[in-house]
């Protein structure tokens, strides 16, 4: 049987370091605060001239380093991000060109937290179809560029940072054995960034009323995502026979500690079987799961034959789930 599998993982985030002590110097919270309620001690952020794509390029040229390819091996780009250098062209156009890679058509999703798992869902289906051989994914945010640093709610919460995989097909008993991608744009309100697109289009009102910021939800947003990623961890597993204890590792997005915690409760998983690096890089978004799963590689927390188990859920709302045999 023809699946996606990835061969080879990379990814980068800015030096900049955002402490939550730093933070307590604009808004009105704490270190202690901020920790015990999200998990995060710090996040990155991007230079004022760095852009998503900037970090996506560094990220991929490592994954290209060791698969040993060069940028013409690729077929095709896909860019997850909802901070795209521009509204058009796509990110992935000018990762593209920057990399030099010629023979690779372009494109982004926009599914935010869920991106990257979008992303592989999309991978996945075309080259099992044969339409692509190999593939780039790069999950890649510049959050902080969009954060409303006066918003205590939220200014917590957010990163900077890329990673990127490379997809190719084979026929072997391991890869991408299963995406799952869920949405329900009733619940859109809990999770936006309103200004800027068609609907509240760019204008000193708009401005005025800073909304060009992430507008969260977090009360609401946090129910919904805890019973929703315990829910579909179970259908991921059930669909593909699996018991949780035949989990080798658990990567989950990366949002919130407690929300990690909880799923990893309800599938009677111990946490040495989850990996955890919010502490280090915040909520990135598209970039979350990616970053996470080069950094686990790297680590030697993954060996061949692993189940691993990715989930991840935002905005829209999406939600998305992938089951992969390394």
């Amino acid at each position: 049987m023809l699946r996606g599998r990835i061969i080879s993982t990379g990814s980068y985030v800015p030096e900049n370091v955002i402490t939550n002590r730093d933070i307590e110097k604009i808004v009105d919270t704490s270190d202690e605060w901020i920790t015990e309620r999200t998990g995060i001690r710090e996040r990155r952020s991007v230079n004022g001239d760095q852009a998503s794509s900037d970090l996506a390029f560094e990220a991929a040229n490592s994954a290209l380093k060791r698969a040993n390819l060069k940028p013409k091996d690729i077929d095709l780009i896909i860019v997850a991000t909802i901070t795209g250098d521009m509204p058009f062209p796509s990110t992935a156009c000018f990762l593209q060109s920057r990399l030099g890679a010629k023979n690779a058509a372009a494109f982004d999703i926009n599914a935010t937290c869920s991106g990257f798992i979008y992303g592989l869902h999309v991978a996945n289906g075309l080259i099992k179809s044969g339409l692509h051989k190999r593939i780039l994914l790069a999950g890649a945010e510049s959050l902080t560029k969009v954060t409303d640093w006066q918003d205590r709610a939220t200014c917590i919460l957010f990163g900077d940072g890329a990673g990127a995989v490379i997809i190719e097909a084979t026929t072997e008993k391991r890869g991408i054995y299963s995406t799952h991608i869920h949405s329900d744009g009733n619940l859109s309100d809990l999770i936006s960034l309103p200004g800027g697109g068609s609907r509240y289009p760019s204008s000193r009102e708009t401005i005025l009323k800073r909304l060009h910021y992430i507008k969260m939800k977090g009360n609401e947003t946090f129910k919904v995502a805890v019973r929703t990623l315990e829910q579909l961890a179970e259908k991921t597993l059930e669909d593909n026979k699996l018991n949780p204890s035949q989990l080798s590792l658990l990567i989950p997005h990366q949002a919130n500690l407690r929300i990690i915690q909880a799923t990893a409760k309800r599938l009677k998983l111990p946490m040495e079987k989850v990996f955890v690096n919010i502490e280090k890089y915040g909520n990135t978004s598209a970039a979350s799961i990616a970053i996470a799963l080069d950094e686990a590689v790297r680590a030697g927390r993954i060996n061949d034959g692993d189940y691993i188990l990715l989930e991840a859920f935002g905005g829209g709302l999406t939600w998305a789930s992938s089951l992969i045999r390394w």
